[in-house]
């Protein structure tokens, strides 16, 4: 085997760290996923940086968390002058794209501001950094107007005609009086798309991928592959509408306790509309089967990649990394959506496959040291030969879990940030936008989040290890709540806020007054 040459870089929407076979759910099958698994290392205590996707995704793309690249929620912008994964990659002598989504919106007012807005070199700063070789968010709820998206364009081609195709066919099905229904409808989840499977929007995407693949060639290449599934419309093909049933489901991890005296910002969550139907048995019934059946597509085609690979010799030089954004409540803790900081929502999964045969020991491992999601970028430069920048770069490499000794130093904590000023609880909670914020910090043994205002929550990780009892309120746990809140002030004082010089650049310049004529305080 050789050194890493490639990347390939997967990363699923709203998928859970649970909800894989080689992560222990019960009932869903994954082979391929779980054969990744086997090839690689599973971290079993990766984290988001937000539970939400345009932030999360930003800080993987950059390697920083949210408050220091500021694009805080879905739409708003990452600012020009943030260096990101291709800005790294690309001296590296990597063709770096995507295929898929990224959720980045471009900051356009940065770009007029700098007179660079037409120039070539803005297609790539509005991409994060990224070739975008079949970029598609998906999410095309519109209709009466056509809907432009490499996905609709080709769904077009093949004759699926509307102006909306993603949501006219791949989003919905026909149901038992043959009428058209949308796929937005929760009570349509377990009926099929109509669409053929070969070219659903998990099908489109992976043939992009091995396009791009194949076009490569020999030439080394980062390539983001990044499914819109299991997202939202909950909506699969034939098959995978009907691979799984009611009795598949897994008893929801909800207590009635947790809506007694429950933190406001909670409990503002779990009165919205998508969260009060999730708590329903039957909804859950009806959506999680249906949320399986497209993890169990998205494995089928993670199959056909893992055989062109192979295939083609690339298994020998090429890093694969599975992961997520952020997760999914599906009903667990009276919530829908994500936005919190439950393990459902801001645990995601992180598989890695190093091909580099210092790797061999561990290959097949499950490692539950604590990593975050800023992580995985000085991972790639580690990897490739680069040297990470610490003033640069929040993560650190995780090169040595996977090829160093086992006692490699482990996070002792790990963070992550989220904005709701854009949610209706906030002004459930008549909070102005500045005021809705959160900060979760998580130790081995308890998790801790602030949210100002509005109190915050504590959770003991080894009693209470479902996150079933709030201990804020509880006056036995002031100490433990006192600590916690020190740590994540400690978090936020130690953030590195200079970015523009390294250490040794500081370190050079550091005492050097006298040398240069700064003859400061002298007689």
């Amino acid at each position: 085997m050789a050194g890493v040459r490639n990347i390939l870089f997967i990363m699923c929407d709203q998928l859970r760290a649970d909800y894989l076979g080689c992560a222990g759910h019960k009932t869903l099958k994954t082979p391929n996923i779980d054969r990744l698994a086997a090839m690689g290392v599973c971290f079993t205590r990766a984290y988001c940086q937000a539970p939400v996707c345009g932030p999360s995704r930003m800080s993987f793309y950059t390697g920083r968390y949210v408050s220091a690249h500021g694009a805080t929620y879905n739409g708003v912008p990452l600012p020009v002058g943030i260096p990101t994964m291709g800005d790294y990659l690309r001296p590296l002598g990597l063709r770096t794209a995507v295929v898929g989504k990224t959720h980045v919106a471009p900051d356009i007012g940065g770009m007029k501001r700098l007179g660079i807005e037409s120039s070539p070199e803005s297609r790539l700063l509005g991409q994060a950094g990224f070739e975008p070789y079949a970029r598609d968010d998906g999410l095309h709820p519109e209709t009466g107007s056509r809907v432009r998206s490499p996905y609709n364009d080709y769904l077009r081609s093949l004759g699926y005609a509307a102006d909306n195709p993603w949501h006219d066919y791949a989003n919905s099905a026909t149901d038992g009086d043959g009428r058209v229904v949308s796929g937005w409808h929760l009570h349509n989840a377990g009926l099929p798309a109509r669409i053929d499977p070969e070219h659903s929007e998990t099908a489109f995407t992976t043939d992009r991928a091995l396009d791009f693949i194949t076009e490569c060639g020999e030439a080394p290449w980062c390539l983001h592959l990044s499914y819109i599934k299991p997202h939202w419309p909950y909506m699969a093909p034939a098959p995978f509408h009907a691979h799984y049933g009611a009795d598949d489901v897994q008893p929801v991890c909800a207590s009635k306790g947790e809506l007694d005296n429950p933190n406001p910002v909670y409990a503002a969550f779990a009165a919205l509309p998508f969260s009060r139907e999730f708590g329903k048995p039957r909804t859950r019934r009806r959506v999680i089967p249906t949320y399986m059946g497209l993890v169990s597509e998205i494995d089928r085609h993670l199959g056909r990649l893992l055989a062109r690979l192979e295939a083609s010799g690339r298994l020998a030089d090429t890093m694969i990394v599975f992961t997520s954004d952020h997760g999914d409540y599906l009903g667990d803790h009276w919530l829908g959506e994500k936005d919190l900081f439950h393990e459902q929502s801001v645990r995601i999964p992180l598989i890695i496959y190093d091909p580099d045969p210092a790797a061999e020991l561990a290959r097949g491992t499950t490692d539950d040291r604590l990593v975050e999601a800023v992580d995985l970028l000085p991972t790639f430069i580690d990897a490739l030969g680069g040297a990470p920048e610490p003033h640069l770069l929040d993560g650190a490499s995780l090169l040595p879990a996977m090829r160093g000794p086992a006692d490699a130093p482990p996070r002792d904590a790990v963070v992550s940030e989220g904005d709701f000023s854009f949610s209706a609880a906030r002004h459930a909670l008549g909070l102005v936008p500045y005021e809705a914020r959160g900060t979760m910090i998580r130790t081995a043994t308890h998790k801790y989040v602030d949210f100002g205002k509005s109190g915050s929550q504590l959770f003991d990780l080894d009693d209470d290890p479902l996150e079933l009892k709030d201990l804020s309120p509880d006056s036995g746990y002031k100490s433990v709540r006192r600590e916690m809140a020190d740590r994540l002030f400690e978090w936020f004082r130690t953030r590195r806020t200079q970015r523009q010089l390294s250490d040794h650049e500081v370190e050079a310049r550091t005492g050097k007054d006298r040398e240069h004529g700064f003859l400061i305080g002298v007689w």
